[in-house]
Parts: structure tokens; C-alpha cells; sequence
């Protein structure tokens, strides 16, 4: 437990908490076996009622039912398919894990001693019992949440309801109508402009596999057919529960794990199933009830060609570090996408022709498919579906058997861009709305024309990223090849006006005659054709196929120049955005006089015809500088660059490169993080990365979606107009001073203690992550340190302990500094109470130490650490951590950490007793594939297995693991 003083502050904060209302509710058996069912059955119980973990009862009682019966059914697939032992030791390392989180110091010690007697079996069959569990709970809670969402949705007689929550498009305008007196007619402007885009991502954060995700999705489509669908007869509710039975049953007998790693073509298919099964239709649902919120509100409707959201990916697009993305698997990519969105079109305009069977039409339509045709508007849309039908039929062509790419170039197709299909769409919808039919086209019709407009005929535009060290490798090929010295070399002023120059020349720098790989003349290594091969790929996609093109660790303003060099020797025709990525602490300070730079530059200025791109990265400046200097350094960076912009008359759109924890820029509630940015930037412009797991968590559900698109819109309009926070020079004085101790805490441990980088890879399973298969990218950039090492497994290292480390690391010292300075002090509680800003990232800082455990991370060190300087180390560090749950605490004024979550508490509370297991049994597991501690090659294999499930299991404790 983490200490505050000399009290446990499990006991302070979560545990504290059930035990001052143990005479009113306790934490029951969560599987307990049934005497009636001769030992086979296993129950599920949660928190007592009495005392309220929420202020809505009935909610709460409902999901205990709902985990309950989930519980018992898999307590049952348990028994039955790997026996009652099995079952057995799963019910005492609960019932020691429950024991201990109640006050009984030694039940650790048991756990341990339990646990250090399995075969590799039993650890592989145990850990898969207990991450089960906590997926299970997963789908309940997540089925909870739609539950909540329609029950707000149906609480009211009107055809909306008016809630008053300002996280929600309704709400946020009722606030701006009625509060903030802002004219109706600005805020229809701002809603029908802005410019959401979502780009979902494949970093390695999802450790489910997909089938998995899927039967889980089963589980929960019977859950809503059970709640949902009116009065069922007995017999429809008995098959709706076997099918539960038999879905839950199925997941137990199923592989959990990933034998080999997903390509990126496999990650790109997940991304593509999101928008099949989910946002396909979620998306035109959303925008539905937007219009309808619009018309009541504002007086007006949502023109049915706006698109305030959009998506894209990265999904077999972003190569920066990831050797298996290649040229052609970017164009395999992009044509599984137009073949996936010509195949959802083909849904759509197949029931439109059954739909459209009207005769009466306007003079528009009738010129345009002549005065002969008895059926016009299905007449236009035949025309589509032939063209369609035709691209699918090309693009299949274009694939063996195997599903590999036979093509090398993109071939023309017969519907290459949106408004092909669009223009017509809209025709037929002006006709219908001429003559008087505009019920008709306000069905089918309209949701078509928007998911055009969100999707387009390329279903997820590919975004392309690679680190400008390989463009700077490329130029420093050629400029050696053609006598003109190292490029690598150079002074930026010597690569600033070469750059200038070649952007202006009239003739090549390579000769086209012959492919690249095949010129012995040039003798470029494999990276460096890779990268002109991209750039050649770039040039003969669709324009629709690609969106911008993303410069990773961008440092100096060459590394635009270089892009755009590079994009004009392979003869790119459209202005592609190339967006640089300011990732470390250093490259964000420095960003806005990169971009100085480059606006102050008269070509790139005509270039960019007055709009610019630029990325904000939380990963790696979290890891070079630690939390509170990188969100210091984001805000600042983001401040001085939109007043760039609006000095140059450059209109920014900034994107946000956020992971899913904390430490890479996660927040539960985007909301809150949207209103927290620097006032006046967003402009109703956003882009920001959908990574992981949170893409499962975020579009997993239709329902789900339509809330998080709710969200997201809610958030840009608010940050549109609300009254500007201008911290005063006072708090950015104090801000710097805590950005500048974390960083000098965080830095002196992580890169100046040389007893870090063993402790670290001693007492996680850092060097183990591999063997999940949790993502096609390596884990390191290039071999090395920790300073190589990717941002996410660094982060999910920490998670996996529970130490969290990358989230806190630094804080504590900070806040204790200020709050140690009688003049700062004060400031500081004033700016915690009146800045979103630090407010929203202090509240994260508190979540997350609310879910480390001091004595989950110590377990690791007892079991892993071997060097008796590394054990003080980690000592250290946990007292660390006691400190910053202190400082946090003080700072906030609350007596426990997440004092007005009362969900989380639960939540908490009701995981504890699965996740504590699974890191023992982690730990464990680990211990023994280090020291070879098993008794055959078959027994080895087993345990990697079971390591592979606690990854797996933890992670769905967690919620939030990368």
C-alpha cells in the first residue's frame, strides 16, 4: 500500500474508505462456489449498497447484477472445461487477495507462497481465470455506460432531452444561449466550421486479439437484448442467456494469445472493422441528433454537406521506426480501404434504389437523365452502383489468393475521388426537396451524402510518418552522388539555401531512367531507397488515399524543406500538408522559431497558400522531461505558435499526437483536456490521435461513439468561446518553477542515477514485452538505452507493476517546492482552483496514483531485483511516490486521492482482488523464466504463456495500459 507518514495510504485514500463504511457495506465474495450446484457454479458479488459508491443506486445495482451473472457463467466454463483444482486455486488467491486489500498484512505473504508452488500449467490456466474476469467486467461496465447513455436519452417526453451537462453538443449550447449570451447565429457558424478529424492509430496498446474483442462484443449485444428489447417470453430470455453461456464458454476454450505478431496489414483491418461495425453507422446517427439539437436550439439545421468530423489513420502509413511498413504495404493498405468503402457504399446504394422509386422529379434530374426515363432517380443511382460495383470487381483483380498485393502502382479506378458519387447524391437530393418529397430525402439519402462527406471513397485517408533523420539520411545520399558533399554534414544555413535552391530548379536531381534498387550508380543503402520509394508511392496514389504527411523528432526547418524537396523531385502535383512533429522538450521550445523560419520564407509561404499543419507530441517529451515540463512545454509551444500564425495570416490547425494513459497525453474525459488548452488556439480546428486500446474503449460500441463524438464536438465548440483564462505572469512564474523542478527530479533519476536503467529492466517486464505481440513496430527506434525506447512500452512497463512511474515521477518535488514558499503557496491553490488547465492535469496525476500500489511494486523487487543498490533505488522511488500522493493531496484539500470519483473508488476496489493476483502470479512467472526455473522446454513454453495472459490480464485491470 502507498504510505502517507507512517499510515498506509491504501488505507488513507480507497481502502480507508471501505473500511469506514464496513458496518454499513463490505466487499463481498466476488466467485463463491454454490452447495446447490455440487461446487460447480461460481457467483459474482460486489460492493454493498449502503453507503453509496454513486449517487445513482439503481445503476450501480444493476452493473453488480450484470458482473455477477458474467462472473457465474465463466466460474462455470472454468469447472467444466479445466476442472474444479483449477477453479479451487482460483477462489483462494482471491479470497487472499480480498484479505489483504481488508487489512491482513501476512495474506501478501500467502499469496506469494501460493503462487510459488504452481506448475507452469496452473500459472498459465489461473492468470487466464483471472484476466477473463476483468475483461468480463470490462463489457459489463462498458454496457453500463450505454445503458446510462439511453436512460438519459429517454428520461424526457420531448423528442431531445435537455440535460444540462456541458460535455454534451445540447447542453454546451443551452450554456452558450442562456449564460454566455452568445448570438445564435456565431455559434451556428462555429458548429457548421469546425474541423474535427480522429486518426486512429496501431501502436501497440491493444493486447486483445480481435477475436476475442469480438466475442466479447457477442457477449454484450445479448446483454442488450436482454435489457433492451422489451418483455421477452421466458423462452426468448433462456436463449438469449445459453447464448451468453455459450459466447463466455468459447472465450475460455479460446487462444488468448497472439502467437505471432500482427502485420501492419493486420492492424489496418482492425481499424477498417471499427468503422464497418461501429462508425458506419454511428457516424450518420451522431450527426442526426446534432441537426436535431441545432434545429431546436438554434433555429436552424445542420447543412447535410458539413462534416464537423471526419476520420483517418495511421494504420499502415506511419513508418517511423517500423521497417515493416514499406511502399507496398501503404498501397496494400489504401486499396483494402476504397475496396472496404466501395463495398459499405454498395450497401447503401443498393437500398437507395429500392428506396428512390419516385417518378416526380425536377427539370435538373430530368436534363440530366433525359426525358425518356421512367425512374430518374433510380436511373442515377444504377449509374453509381455499376461504377461502384466495377471499382470492387478492379480492386480485387488487383490481390492474389494469398491476399498480397500483385500491383506496384494504384491503378485508375473507376469511382477515384468523392465527389463522383457525391455531386450525383446531391442532385438527387435537390430534386426530392423541389418537389416536395424532402421526407424522403431526408432518410436514406442524407445518411449516404455524410458518410461521403466523413469518409469519403477512401474510407480512412493514410497518414504517411517517418523521422526526419531518414529524410536527412536520403538528401546526404544524394548530395553525395552527385559530387556535392555530405548534406549531413551541413550547417542548417548551408541545408536552408541548398534547399531553396533545388526548390526552384527547374531540372531533377536523380535520372528517371532506371527504378532505383536496380542503379548500381547510385549505390544507396535499403533505407534510403525505401524512402524515395515512398515518396514515389505517394505521388501515383489518389489524392483521397493519403492525408498529410507527418515528420516525426522535427528539430530545425530543413527537415520541412527536405520533405518538400523530396515530394517535388517524385513530381507531387497536389499540395500534400507536411506537418512537423515537435516531440522532445528542446524541439518544442524551439518550434516556434522553426516556424518562424519557414513562414518568414517566401516560397514555402506561396507554398502553403496561408494553412499550415503542426503536431504536439506528449510521448516523448513525457520521457525526455518528465510530466510537468512536457505539459509546461505543450502549452507554451502551442501558445507562442498560434500567435505565430496569426501574425503571418496563417490559419493553424494543431495535432495532438495523445496516447492512452496519462503519460502519453490520455485523459478520460477529452472534454476537460479540450477546455484546458491554451485559450484561442483550437479555432474549431483539432486533429488528435485515437490510439489502442482506447480505440476498443472510445468506437467499440455504436452507442459508445455516438457519446465520444458528442464529447469531441462539445469540447472544440466550448473552447471556441469560452472567456479566455489568460494565466497571469504569476502563476506562468510558478508554472516554469514546477515545470523546471520536475524536469531536474525526473532527469536526475531516470538519466542520472546509473542504478535506473538495470532497476528499470530488472523489475519490469520491459524486456519481455516483446514476446506479447501487442504491435507490428519494434519496441526500440534503434538499439540502445532507455533514451531509445519507445514512449509506449515504457509507459506500459510502469503499468504493468503498478508503479506508474511515468506519470508522477517529478511531481511531488515540484508541488512540495511551491507549496514550501509562504508567497508561492497561496498562488499555487489559487491557480489549482481557476486554471482548467492545471486543474484537469493535476486531477489526472491524482487518478493514477490512486491506481499505483506501493506494495504491488515492491513485490516485483522482492521476486526480480537481485543488486542491493537497485532494491534502494526502488525503496527510494516508492517513498517517492508516498511523497507525491502527499503533495497531491495537499494541494487538492481532499483527505483521499479521487475523493469525488466515487466510480473509480468502486471500480478500484471491485478490480483489486483479480489485478493483485495477476501480479503475483507476473511476477512470479518472471522469476522463473529468468532463472530458468522449470523442468522441461514444454514447461518454459507454458510460462511464456502465462506472462503473455498477465500482460493481458493487467492491462484490462488497468483500463488504460499504453
Amino acid at each position: 500500500m502507498l504510505r502517507v507518514g507512517s499510515q498506509s495510504l491504501a488505507r488513507h485514500t480507497v481502502k480507508h474508505t471501505v473500511l469506514r463504511m464496513a458496518a454499513a457495506t463490505h466487499l463481498q465474495r466476488a466467485w463463491s462456489t454454490s452447495a446447490a450446484s455440487g461446487g460447480g457454479t461460481s457467483t459474482l458479488h460486489t460492493p454493498g449498497d449502503k453507503g453509496g459508491l454513486h449517487t445513482t443506486h439503481e445503476q450501480h445495482s444493476m452493473l453488480r447484477t450484470d458482473v455477477k451473472k458474467l462472473g457465474r457463467m465463466l466460474g462455470q466454463a472454468i469447472s467444466v472445461h479445466s476442472g474444479d483444482e483449477i477453479f479451487q486455486k482460483v477462489e483462494r488467491l482471491r479470497l487472499l487477495a480480498k484479505q489483504w486489500r481488508d487489512g491482513d498484512a501476512s495474506a501478501l505473504q500467502s499469496l506469494n507462497e501460493e503462487v510459488a508452488t504452481f506448475t507452469g500449467d496452473e500459472h498459465y490456466h489461473v492468470a487466464r481465470a483471472f484476466a477473463n474476469f476483468l475483461a468480463l467486467a470490462n463489457t459489463a461496465e462498458t454496457f453500463n455506460k450505454v445503458r446510462r447513455l439511453r436512460t438519459e436519452l429517454t428520461s424526457t417526453t420531448e423528442i431531445l432531452p435537455l440535460p444540462l451537462r456541458e460535455d454534451t453538443c445540447l447542453g454546451n449550447i443551452q450554456r452558450l444561449l442562456n449564460e454566455a449570451k452568445i448570438p445564435s447565429d456565431e455559434i451556428y457558424q462555429a458548429i457548421i466550421s469546425q474541423k474535427i478529424e480522429l486518426v486512429l492509430t496501431a501502436h501497440p496498446t491493444e493486447v486483445n486479439r480481435r477475436t476475442y474483442l469480438n466475442k466479447h462484443k457477442k457477449v454484450a449485444m445479448d446483454m442488450e437484448k436482454l435489457h433492451f428489447q422489451g418483455k421477452l417470453t421466458p423462452y426468448e430470455k433462456s436463449e438469449v442467456e445459453k447464448s451468453m453461456k455459450r459466447e463466455i464458454t468459447s472465450i475460455w476454450n479460446s487462444e488468448m494469445i497472439r502467437r505471432t505478431k500482427p502485420t501492419p496489414v493486420d492492424e489496418a483491418r482492425s481499424g477498417l472493422a471499427v468503422v464497418e461495425q461501429v462508425l458506419w453507422d454511428a457516424v450518420p446517427s451522431f450527426l442526426r441528433k446534432l441537426d436535431a439539437t441545432m434545429e431546436m436550439t438554434l433555429g436552424k439545421r445542420l447543412p447535410i454537406t458539413a462534416a464537423p468530423v471526419c476520420f483517418a489513420s495511421w494504420m499502415g502509413g506511419d513508418r517511423d521506426g517500423n521497417p515493416f511498413v514499406t511502399p507496398q504495404i501503404t498501397r496494400t493498405v489504401a486499396l483494402r480501404a476504397r475496396w472496404q468503402a466501395m463495398r459499405l457504399l454498395l450497401r447503401d446504394i443498393r437500398e437507395l434504389k429500392m428506396v428512390l422509386s419516385s417518378t416526380k422529379c425536377s427539370e435538373e434530374l430530368r436534363m440530366h437523365v433525359g426525358k425518356d426515363a421512367r425512374e430518374p432517380y433510380r436511373e442515377v443511382v444504377k449509374v453509381i452502383e455499376e461504377d461502384v460495383e466495377a471499382t470492387i470487381e478492379i480492386i480485387n483483380n488487383l490481390f492474389a489468393p494469398d491476399g498480397s498485393l500483385m500491383a506496384t502502382e494504384m491503378p485508375q479506378l473507376p469511382i477515384m475521388s468523392t465527389p463522383q458519387v457525391l455531386d450525383k447524391l446531391l442532385l438527387l437530393h435537390r430534386s426530392l426537396c423541389e418537389t416536395q418529397q424532402a421526407l424522403l430525402a431526408d432518410g436514406l439519402l442524407v445518411d449516404t451524402i455524410r458518410r461521403l462527406k466523413c469518409f469519403g471513397v477512401s474510407l480512412l485517408p493514410l497518414d504517411i510518418r517517418q523521422e526526419s533523420t531518414v529524410h536527412t539520411e536520403t538528401l546526404d545520399a544524394i548530395t553525395r552522388y552527385l559530387g556535392l558533399g555530405s548534406y549531413a554534414q551541413w550547417d542548417e544555413d548551408t541545408r536552408m539555401s541548398w534547399l531553396n535552391k533545388e526548390l526552384t530548379a527547374k531540372r531533377p536531381l536523380l535520372p528517371k531512367e532506371q527504378p532505383l534498387a536496380s542503379n548500381q550508380d547510385f549505390n544507396f543503402s535499403p533505407a534510403v531507397v525505401d524512402c524515395l520509394e515512398t515518396f514515389r508511392m505517394i505521388v501515383e496514389m489518389g489524392e483521397e488515399s493519403l492525408g498529410a504527411y507527418v515528420i516525426s523528432m522535427s528539430k530545425a526547418p530543413s527537415d520541412v524543406l527536405a520533405v518538400k524537396l523530396l515530394m517535388k523531385e517524385f513530381g507531387l502535383k497536389r499540395n500534400m500538408r507536411v506537418v512537423p512533429l515537435f516531440e522532445t522538450l528542446d524541439d518544442l521550445n524551439q518550434s516556434a522559431d522553426t516556424m518562424e523560419t519557414l513562414f518568414s520564407n517566401p516560397w514555402y509561404r506561396g507554398h502553403i497558400q496561408g494553412k499550415q499543419e503542426i503536431m504536439i507530441g506528449y510521448s516523448d517529451s513525457s520521457k525526455d522531461a518528465g510530466r510537468l515540463a512536457a505539459l509546461w512545454s505543450q502549452y507554451e509551444a502551442q501558445e507562442r505558435l498560434a500567435g505565430l500564425g496569426k501574425k503571418h495570416g496563417v490559419e493553424l490547425t494543431f495535432f495532438h499526437g495523445k496516447g492512452g494513459t496519462v503519460s502519453r497525453g490520455g485523459n478520460p474525459c477529452m472534454y476537460k483536456a479540450l477546455v484546458g488548452m491554451p485559450p484561442n488556439t483550437l479555432k474549431g480546428r483539432f486533429r488528435v490521435t485515437e490510439q489502442g486500446e482506447m480505440i476498443t474503449q472510445n468506437f467499440g460500441h455504436r452507442a459508445v461513439a455516438e457519446a465520444t463524438l458528442d464529447l469531441y464536438n462539445a469540447g472544440v465548440l466550448a473552447e471556441f468561446f469560452q472567456p479566455p483564462v489568460e494565466p497571469p505572469p504569476a502563476w506562468r512564474d510558478v508554472m516554469k518553477q514546477l515545470a523546471d523542478v520536475g524536469c531536474q527530479h525526473y532527469r536526475a533519476t531516470v538519466r542520472g542515477d546509473p542504478r535506473f536503467v538495470p532497476y528499470f529492466r530488472a523489475a519490469t517486464p520491459e524486456q519481455e514485452l516483446g514476446s506479447a505481440n501487442i504491435g507490428s513496430r519494434p519496441q526500440k527506434r534503434r538499439p540502445g538505452g532507455v533514451e531509445t525506447l519507445r514512449a509506449i512500452p515504457w509507459v506500459f512497463s510502469w503499468t504493468q507493476t503498478r508503479l506508474h512511474l511515468s506519470a508522477w515521477l517529478g511531481v511531488g518535488e515540484a508541488l512540495e517546492t511551491i507549496m514550501a514558499s509562504p508567497k508561492q503557496a497561496p498562488t499555487l491553490v489559487e491557480m489549482y482552483k481557476h486554471w482548467p488547465f492545471l486543474y484537469t492535469n493535476m486531477d489526472l496525476v491524482d487518478m493514477i496514483l490512486a491506481k499505483a500500489d506501493k506494495d504491488i511494486a515492491e513485490n516485483y523487487d522482492r521476486l526480480l531485483v537481485l543488486d542491493s543498490e537497485q532494491l534502494k533505488l526502488g525503496a527510494e522511488l516508492r517513498v517517492k511516490l508516498e511523497d507525491t500522493c502527499t503533495a497531491v493531496l495537499k494541494l487538492s484539500g481532499h483527505q483521499k486521492l479521487q475523493q469525488s470519483n466515487l466510480v473509480l473508488q468502486w471500480a478500484i476496489v471491485l478490480r483489486n482482488a483479480y489485478v493483485d493476483p495477476l501480479n503475483i502470479l507476473q511476477a512470479h512467472v518472471l522469476k522463473r523464466l529468468r532463472t530458468e526455473a522449470y523442468s522441461s522446454e514444454e514447461e518454459k513454453l507454458r510460462l511464456q504463456d502465462a506472462l503473455v495472459v498477465t500482460i493481458n490480464g493487467i492491462s484490462a485491470g488497468m483500463r488504460n495500459s499504453g
